[in-house]
């Protein structure tokens, strides 16, 4: 199969990283800086297993009618939009879209677009890129769950193209529902560590644990509402990694936040909470939180605009 990746990322980098490794057909849509690294330096990636540095096929546009097989989506949400517009003529007919964002807003626009072309796809992986695009996975975790959307069976060239040495692949018939449970418990994530500002262990130690299992109940609900009950073993991981005394975890939202990079939070928040009004499900946490971050947002873009309107007078 020709498989195209959109972004190079920690994400997109490291399981592109592995699926070069097993002589996968793999390409890379990326913007020109991005590009430019990966074509004269190749793709390393750092794992635990070891350091490798990869040749990497790299492009910055496609051109009409040339279509592949499987386009994997492996950006944050802000970026959803530009890349869809980059990629839109590498998608033919018979070409599979597997987006591996948080959220699910995006599943909406992708079937919109291309129905019946749209797989859903989560991924779990501790990773990040070094000041010289390396991809450093700092644990073994690198999993990837796949499936269809409408429960039919998933085809097997996909399957056999995914299913590679160090990626960890489950193909699940209600990958839907695994969704739900991401989402819930990375806006719950949010919500508690971006409200109060801080990690695990000193919310809980300033006595915050009964308004981590309010936030936790909250998106469940709204899960269970939409008809995808977060499942006992899925609830009971969400309890054990929030609720641990001297717990060192902070949510990727909070630490974007903290390091002044986009964040997600209209995708993974914003998008939870409109659904929650649409389902008359009661979330003043997750509101809260939303509020607060967009406040911050609008305060950070006057911050931006006040030195040129400044220097323009």
């Amino acid at each position: 199969m020709r498989i195209l990746i959109a972004g190079a990322g920690a994400t997109g980098g490291g399981y592109g990283a592995r699926l070069i490794e097993a002589r996968r057909d793999v390409t890379f849509l990326v913007r020109e800086r991005r590009a430019e690294v990966l074509t004269r330096d190749g793709l390393t990636l750092d794992a635990t297993d070891g350091r490798r540095t990869l040749h990497a096929n790299a492009v910055t546009a496609i051109e009409a009618g040339d279509y592949y097989d499987l386009l994997i989506v492996a950006v944050k949400a802000p970026a959803l939009a530009e890349v869809l517009i980059t990629a839109a003529p590498a998608i033919g007919p018979k070409t599979m879209i597997l987006p591996v964002l948080n959220g699910l807003d995006h599943l909406d626009a992708l079937q919109t677009a291309y129905p019946g072309q749209v797989l859903g796809g989560l991924v779990k992986i501790v990773a990040t890129l070094d000041e010289a695009g390396a991809v450093l996975q700092m644990t073994p975790l690198c999993t990837m769950t796949v499936g269809t959307l409408d429960g039919s069976t998933l085809k097997d060239e996909i399957r056999e193209a995914l299913n590679v040495p160090g990626i960890e692949l489950t193909v699940d018939d209600d990958v839907l529902t695994r969704l739900w449970e991401k989402w819930a418990f990375i806006a719950s994530a949010g919500v508690i560590t971006c409200l109060f500002r801080g990690n695990i262990g000193d919310i809980i130690a300033a006595g915050g644990e009964d308004h981590i299992l309010r936030a936790i109940a909250e998106t469940e609900e709204i899960a269970r509402v939409a008809g995808h009950a977060v499942s006992p073993a899925s609830h009971a991981q969400s309890i054990g990694l929030l609720t641990v005394p001297g717990s060192s975890f902070t949510s990727s939202l909070y630490r974007d936040l903290q390091h002044g990079d986009p964040v997600e939070s209209e995708h993974i928040l914003g998008g939870l909470a409109a659904r929650a009004r649409k389902l008359l499900v009661a979330t003043p946490l997750l509101d809260a939180t939303l509020l607060q971050m967009r406040t911050h947002h609008r305060a950070l873009e006057r911050s931006k605009q006040t030195p040129q309107a400044e220097a323009s007078a």
